[in-house]
């Protein structure tokens, strides 16, 4: 028996007759002309859609990454510069340091250079690579002083990012999937939910399908997630078989000509056989609807884990064909430099970046406000 679960409405008192409660309006976030009862049954393979969804007791863990969202919003409604969410990163304070401490255009400044970059994360053969490189203009004598080494370097760093500088264009299909992957805590529900509500507000049509069915907490996250977004969710309860979830979304959102389907998956450790396999079937069955799908497979990485972030996209790319990155929690103690070592080691597109709590710190990836995010501000455009 498919359920269709709506939030009760909360008990008020007996209000006089000449003063009727008003009517609740029409669940948000669906399609205008679409109402509870001609959802479920226009989408007979759903088994939940959620128009509202109160916070799960079960997991307020779980919600914790949207509270701090809103606070910060109504906190700093403002969208801030890359510099100022950038500024604290590993990478931003080390070379501001450096240029203060060796002013001097000499090999040591850029031996210090390398150091920085390298404990950075951008990797031992891209920052050697780049160092080699202005030590060999500096000894032509190109650069007239620090100043005019470190104007290089700025374009040296933009020229390899500018090749993963490619905007996730949402279109030509419909619904356009994008089946979103990652291990667990590196930000992946969150992600969704920040997305959702970027397309939500460009004014696209979304559902999101709760595949990572390993954990419930996950399934009651991106519920939460879902309701205050306005946005329905299909999903199922623990243990169930992540495929068939996400194959009864895509019928569903193929049913509403929903524009964008964006599905979440478990996010055990990359090392463990069946994850890797259970991501592998659903891109299979998902063929069996639309064989293109899904048309984006986006990977979430954690900023703050280095140069394992690479290992981690060279282990999800083998199965899944990843497509596309989102790097998150660069605003906090990400080193910053794993941006560089990604472009150069797979040359992906860089979708998204966070540096933030609010839906606006999703940011789509532009090389150039990255970079001059972390370099020193007397060349920063911010």
């Amino acid at each position: 028996m498919l359920k269709f679960w709506k939030k009760k409405p909360a008990e008020t008192p007996p209000v006089p007759p000449a003063a009727p409660a008003a009517e609740p309006a029409p669940p948000a976030g669906l399609p205008h002309d679409t109402d509870a009862a001609s959802l479920e049954h226009a989408t007979p393979a759903l088994d939940e859609v959620l128009a509202e969804t109160p916070p799960s007791p079960d997991a307020p863990a779980e919600d914790e990454a949207f509270e701090r969202a809103a606070i910060a919003e109504a906190a700093a409604p403002t969208k801030r510069s890359w510099r100022d969410r950038l500024a604290g990163s590993a990478f931003a304070r080390g070379l501001s340091s450096l240029f203060v401490r060796h002013p001097k255009l000499d090999d040591d400044l850029l031996d210090e250079l390398e150091t920085t970059l390298i404990t950075a994360d951008v990797g031992v053969e891209a920052s050697t690579a780049l160092v080699e490189d202005l030590r060999k203009r500096m000894h032509k004598r190109e650069f007239a002083d620090a100043g005019a080494l470190l104007a290089a370097l700025r374009q040296s760093l933009i020229s390899m990012l500018r090749p993963v500088e490619l905007p996730l264009s949402i279109g030509g299909q419909k619904p356009f999937v994008i089946l979103t992957v990652g291990i667990n805590g590196v930000g992946k529900t969150t992600t969704i939910g920040k997305l959702a509500r970027r397309y939500r507000d460009e004014g696209r049509q979304v559902i999101l399908a709760a595949g990572d069915t390993f954990r419930a907490a996950a399934v009651e996250q991106l519920k939460t997630w879902g309701a205050r977004n306005q946005v329905p969710v299909i999903a199922q309860g623990q243990d169930a078989d992540a495929a068939s979830v996400i194959f009864d979304a895509l019928q569903a959102a193929r049913s509403r000509q929903v524009d964008v389907l964006i599905a979440d998956t478990a996010g055990r450790l990359h090392t463990q056989a069946g994850l890797m396999d259970e991501l592998g079937k659903i891109a299979r069955v998902l063929k069996k609807i639309d064989v293109d799908s899904p048309h984006e497979v986006l990977m979430v990485i954690d900023g703050t884990t280095g140069q394992n972030a690479v290992n981690q996209v060279r282990q999800f790319r083998q199965i899944v064909g990843v497509s596309g990155l989102v790097v998150t929690k660069l605003d906090g103690t990400a080193k910053g430099g794993v941006v560089f070592a990604l472009a150069r080691e797979f040359g992906l597109p860089i979708r998204y970046v966070g540096l933030g709590e609010t839906a606006t710190d999703l940011r789509v990836f532009d090389a150039e406000a990255y970079v001059d995010g972390l370099l020193p501000a007397s060349l920063g455009q911010g």
